[in-house]
This record gives C-alpha cells, sequence and structure tokens, in this order.
C-alpha cells in the first residue's frame, strides 16, 4: 500500500480529513504556514518507510520526529541513556536516503578526565532498524547500565503535521520487546540481544552491558509494524529500475549529485499494489509521499537516460486511472489542483499529466521502451491525444478546465510538445490522427506568436497567461522556461516550438538575466515582478525541475552561455545541500560566501529534483537516441563548462550505453549496445 499523500506543501490539493474530531467531527484546521518545519530534518526514505530525526539524535515525539510506514507513525520516540545520562550529541550525518548516523559522546570513567571515554553510535534506517553501538576508549572493563525509553501514538503523519495528533498508547512486553497496539493498528520493537529487563509502564528497555578496554557492543532494534517485517526500499539490487550510472570528469561536484540524486529517486519508489511489477515515483517526503501523477510522468521523462522501466511502469499504472465514458473528462489522467502563485488561479496537474502521458510513450519508444510494451499503451495516449482534440474544440488554445479560467503559457507548451510527438508517435505505428494533430500545432504556432508575444524596449517577452478576453498577464515566471522543451522525435530531431529563433533567444537573455538567475538558479517568478517574493514556491523560489528544463532546453537551442549559467547555480546550491536537491528553496540573490536558504514546506527528498540533476548532467552530452532504428545522435555543449565529464552506465535500449565530453566539447560514445550506429 503506498503512503497516502499528505497534502499540506503548497503543490498539494486541500489538506485531508483526518485525525481527533472536533464537535462538528471534523479535526481542527491549520494554516499551512503553521506546519513544522522540515527543512532541519533528517530525512530517510526507503518507501514505504519513512524516518524523520533531528541532529541530536534522539527521537523524543516531539514535532514530526518518529518512524513512519505507510504513512502512519509507528515509533515517536527512542531516547537512549548510558549510565544514566544522554549522550552529547556531537555529529549527525546523512549515510545513504535511508540511512542516517549519530554519534554522541560521554564520560563514564570517573578519572577520565576531560576526554570522552565512550561513543555511542547510532545508525538509523528508514526500514524500521536501529543499531545502537557503544565503543570504550577505557583503559579498564567497563559494566554499562544501557536505557532506551521507547514510545508512539500511531497517528497519521497528516494528523501529527495539522497538530491533532493524540497521546502515546500503552506498552506491553511482547516477545524480547514491547508492542502498542490500538484501533489504528499496532506496532512492535524487538530488540537483539534481548535485554535483561523490559518495564511495559514505562516503556523502558533495560541492559547490562560489558565493555573490555577498548571493546564495543551493539543492540539492535527492529521495528514491526502491522504484524509484518520491515519497510524494504524497492529500489535496492535487483528490483531497481535505475542503471547503475555514474558521473566522472573535472568537476568533483557531478560524481556525488548524480549518486545522491539515483539514491533518492530509489528511496522514493512506490509499487502498484494490484500489479507488483509496476513501480512508479512518489512526489517527496515527508510531505507528498504518495503518487501524484504529473511528478510521476515528469521524473520518469528525465530518468529515461537510466533506462525505460519506470516510464513503462509509471505509463501503465497511470494508463489504469485514466477517465473513460462519456463527457469532456474522457481520456484524461486525472490529477488535483495546484496553486499557481499571485498571478494565477490553481491550475490542473491533471491537464498537465495527460499532455506529459504520449510524450513520455513517444520518447520512451525512442530510448528503447520494447516494442509489446509500446503497443499495450498506444490505446491510452491515444486517449489522451483524443482528449487534448476534444477540449480545443474548435478553438486554438487549450484551455483551463476552471470556467472563465486562464489560457496558460506553459499550457500552450505542454500541448504543442504532445501534438507533435503524439502526432510522430501514431504515424510511427501506423495510426490515424498524426496529420490532425499537425495542422492544429501549426495553427497554435501562429496564433502563439501573435497573441501571446508582448513587444516592450527590451525585446519583448512572452506571456504568463490570456485572460478569457484575450489580455495577456506580463509577469515573466519559470513556466516560460517550458518553452524550450520541445521533445524529441525520430532521427535525433527536437519537435519545432512555439517561439521562433529571434524570440528563443530573446527568451534565452530573460531567463539567464539577474531578475530570473538568482545565481543558485531559475527562480519561479522574475525578481521586481510584482508579488515577488524569494520563499514564494511559485512567487520567486528556485524551482529545481524549472532550472533543469531551462538548462536543457537553452542548450539545445544553443543558447550555451545562459544554459552554463543556470547550470553552475544549480550544482553550488546542490553542494551546499550535501547533493540532496530539495524541491525548492529561498531565490535570494547569490552573494560571495552566500549559501541558499532553505524552504521550510520543501519536500527533500523530491522525485522532480532528483530526477532534474539527472537531466542537467545528461543535457551536457545531448544525447538524443532513435533506438528503434538503431542510431544515436550527440549534440553536446560545446563549451564544456564542467571540463571533461564522463557518464557510464547509462541505459539506451535496454543495454549500457556510456560517453565522454571532452575539455573542447567533443563527445565519444565509449560504451553502446551491439549494432547502435552514430548518427549525424
Amino acid at each position: 500500500m503506498p503512503l497516502s499523500t499528505t497534502p499540506f506543501a503548497p503543490d498539494g490539493d486541500r489538506p485531508p480529513r483526518h485525525g481527533r474530531s472536533g464537535a462538528a467531527g471534523r479535526p481542527p484546521s491549520r494554516h499551512v504556514g503553521d506546519l513544522p518545519s522540515a527543512h532541519t530534518a533528517l530525512i530517510c526514505v526507503a518507501l514505504p518507510g519513512l524516518v524523520i530525526s533531528t541532529d541530536q539524535g534522539q527521537l523524543t515525539g516531539s514535532g514530526l520526529e518518529g518512524f513512519y510506514r505507510a504513512g502512519r507513525r509507528v515509533l515517536s520516540r527512542c531516547q537512549v541513556r548510558v549510565a544514566g545520562r544522554e549522550p552529547v550529541a556531537v555529529q549527525a550525518r546523512m549515510v545513504a536516503a535511508d540511512r542516517v548516523r549519530f554519534v554522541g559522546t560521554l564520560r563514564v570513567a570517573p578519572d577520565a578526565g576531560p576526554d570522552p571515554d565512550v561513543v555511542v553510535e547510532r545508525v538509523r534506517s528508514a526500514d524500521g532498524i536501529e543499531r545502537i553501538t557503544l565503543h570504550s576508549a577505557a583503559p579498564r572493563p567497563l559494566r554499562l547500565p544501557v536505557e532506551v525509553s521507547l514510545g508512539t501514538d500511531l497517528e497519521e503523519l497528516g494528523t501529527i503535521a495539522s497538530g491533532a495528533a493524540g497521546g502515546e498508547l500503552s506498552a506491553t512486553v511482547h516477545d524480547s520487546g514491547l508492542r502498542w497496539s490500538g484501533p489504528k493498528g499496532d506496532s512492535a520493537v524487538t530488540a537483539a540481544p534481548p535485554p535483561t529487563d523490559a518495564v511495559a509502564s514505562a516503556g523502558l528497555l533495560r541492559w547490562e552491558l560489558e565493555l573490555p578496554p577498548g571493546g564495543t557492543r551493539s543492540v539492535e532494534l527492529r521495528l514491526r509494524p502491522d504484524r509484518g517485517g520491515p519497510a524494504r526500499a524497492l529500489g535496492r539490487g535487483a528490483t531497481s529500475p535505475f542503471a547503475p550510472a555514474l558521473a566522472t570528469g573535472d568537476d568533483p561536484r557531478v560524481q556525488p549529485l548524480l549518486r545522491t540524486c539515483v539514491e533518492d529517486l530509489q528511496a522514493l519508489l512506490l509499487r502498484d499494489p494490484v500489479h507488483p511489477a509496476d513501480l512508479q515515483l512518489a512526489a517527496g517526503a515527508p510531505w507528498r509521499c504518495g503518487p501524484a501523477p504529473a511528478d510521476s510522468l515528469a521524473a520518469a521523462r528525465m530518468t529515461l537516460p537510466l533506462g525505460t522501466r519506470l516510464a513503462g511502469g509509471t505509463l501503465r499504472i497511470l494508463a489504469r486511472t485514466q477517465l473513460t465514458g462519456p463527457g469532456l473528462r474522457s481520456g484524461m489522467i486525472p490529477g488535483p489542483r495546484r496553486d499557481a502563485g499571485a498571478h494565477l488561479p490553481p491550475g490542473c496537474t491533471g491537464t498537465e499529466a495527460t499532455l506529459l502521458f504520449p510524450v513520455l510513450l513517444a520518447e520512451a519508444w525512442r530510448w528503447g521502451l520494447p516494442e509489446r510494451e509500446t503497443r499495450e499503451l498506444l490505446p491510452a495516449a491515444e486517449n489522451c491525444l483524443r482528449w487534448l482534440r476534444t477540449t480545443v474544440g474548435d478553438g486554438v488554445y487549450l484551455p483551463d478546465p476552471q470556467p472563465d479560467g486562464p489560457l496558460r503559457c506553459e499550457t500552450q507548451a505542454h500541448a504543442h510538445r504532445a501534438a507533435l510527438l503524439g502526432a510522430d508517435l501514431l504515424d510511427t505505428w501506423g495510426r490515424s490522427g498524426g496529420p490532425e494533430l499537425r495542422e492544429w500545432a501549426e495553427e497554435l504556432r501562429r496564433a502563439f506568436g501573435e497573441d501571446f508575444w508582448i513587444e516592450d524596449p527590451s525585446g519583448g517577452r512572452p506571456a504568463a497567461a490570456l485572460t478569457r478576453d484575450g489580455r495577456p498577464l506580463s509577469h515573466l515566471g519559470a513556466g516560460a522556461a517550458h518553452l524550450l522543451d520541445t521533445g524529441l522525435l525520430g532521427s535525433g530531431t527536437l519537435a519545432p516550438g512555439l517561439l521562433d529563433k529571434a524570440r528563443t533567444e530573446q527568451l534565452a537573455r530573460l531567463l539567464g538575466g539577474p531578475a530570473m538567475d538568482s545565481g543558485w538558479g531559475l527562480r519561479g517568478l522574475g525578481a521586481g515582478e510584482a508579488a515577488y517574493n524569494p520563499f514564494g514556491h511559485r512567487g520567486g523560489a528556485v524551482r529545481v525541475q524549472e532550472t533543469a528544463v531551462a538548462v536543457a532546453g537553452l542548450a539545445a537551442a544553443g543558447h550555451e552561455k545562459e544554459a552554463s549559467g543556470l547550470l553552475g547555480g544549480m550544482l553550488a546550491a546542490a553542494e551546499a545541500f550535501d547533493h540532496r536537491l530539495p524541491e525548492m528553496f529561498a531565490g535570494e540573490p547569490r552573494t560571495d560566501g552566500s549559501t541558499p536558504a532553505p524552504h521550510p514546506a520543501a519536500c527533500r527528498p523530491a522525485a522532480t529534483a532528483a530526477a532534474a540533476g539527472v537531466l542537467a548532467l545528461t543535457a551536457l552530452a545531448g544525447i538524443r537516441p532513435d533506438a528503434p532504428v538503431g542510431t544515436v545522435t550527440l549534440r553536446p555543449v560545446r563549451s564544456a563548462p564542467l571540463g571533461e565529464i564522463v557518464l557510464t552506465g547509462l541505459r539506451l535500449a535496454g543495454a549500457p550505453f556510456s560517453v565522454r565530453v571532452g575539455r573542447l566539447g567533443l563527445a565519444m560514445v565509449e560504451q553502446a549496445p551491439e549494432g547502435l550506429q552514430l548518427g549525424v
């Protein structure tokens, strides 16, 4: 069972109704701004397992702290005392996406002096295991009493975040540990070695550990929620849909960035409960640990260089949710509303997902999605394209689904790309409808150039949207970056965009200018625009996905200076965040000695942010495959902004693929499937 979405984050839907009910049968409401912040937390993920800790190491039950399984907190408190005292916290460090290591120290010998003589190491895993190890530096044997105090409330994450959680449940002694039961489920902790004493009323386990001089002793706690075994990371081992890719080269940041991005993606994998072979990505932790169709599709598309298995699973899962029957929504992939900032009303992520579906299928086919899988998914893609043409009707633009909603710039870009890539897909497979889609796309291109471009003394800009009466909204935001993402057609060519060459050049200048480029990445809204807020999630904060989309689009269009500037800022931000990119962070300008300020409501890890790291690095090589005809074309960034970069262990047509981009900007294939030809 995948974790339920907890949509308190700005990109989510309305807050859920769960938790303890008040007199009116509803939980107490809580404003998004009052939610506990997670930006300083150490978040380990191995869905459906999640553990949230502070840098002190002790789980006190405060705020969001605790182990979670499928959205429920199965252990809220885990406090260690050695010789009657809490260790002094000296270090907390993420070891991997699903593990964190804490180090504490104690002085226990009466003649120890100022130096600690016992080190307490705790390694905590999202799969429900915590290992507590004591290392002695004392010159004589030690006999140390160790106590672990445990407790839980078995509450949902949403209830905890809204401030409506109840108190701890009473424990019982059970199977070398403790157990908690209630109407919402049960949870148990077992210990190895078994404790010498267990006190249910206090939720306490005790040991007497003997440590020889320089010796080590360990205690392992295992969490067993809902009578099952520990949560298991779906992305590990043979089950991972991602190729074991590596990035090396002159810039030392590329290697840890790609490694961390892949780890985060693996940690966010969800298995379809009915079709367990199919995987998709959760949107992010801790707020959106359930599936979000638009995010899942976008992340699967950005990670196609790591293989097509995730794309295939995501497409199959979402095809099963596609709306059928009569009505204007038939063919849609449903999705929640998304807040769009101060200038526009909330948008429908279902529209974005429906347009992304045929695009992902078309590009996955070029990357080597097997013929059988592609054929099975074609009807769902045709339904998406049919919905597009039906919704446009006799008009030119794709409207918002809400009454009198605006005509959004990025929606037209998504629709145009879907039409062209969808037509290419239909033609390739001998299906009807391709010419009609191309004809509409051409009409949209002409109309967009007339209606959406705002001329001004600086050279003009695309309108963010048109009102239904045709009035342009002139603010410049990161949504304009999607105009650069035209999509991959056959023979390694890119689809044409909605902007001509001159206007694409002007958009590149705008995106690379100081109003949009914060020095850490692309702002969601230009500095100086009305309602600009560097912490506004769509009003000025840097959103990593749009930054990577801009980098890839600018590089493909030949605007390497602007692409390199945004990429350099993104890499610097990644380094500041220990290479685990959040979905967004403050858009404050970069200055000497500054670091990017985290957004307290951001998911970290986030699927689109982790996938964006993959896209940004692989964009340097400009890989354009056409696996069905056995060719791949390389269009590298000639300026080589990171010096030499080598990408090994990618996946193309189901086989390993490696490419090197030298310091002179020349690309060379170093490993490829047998029979693959280099295109021109």
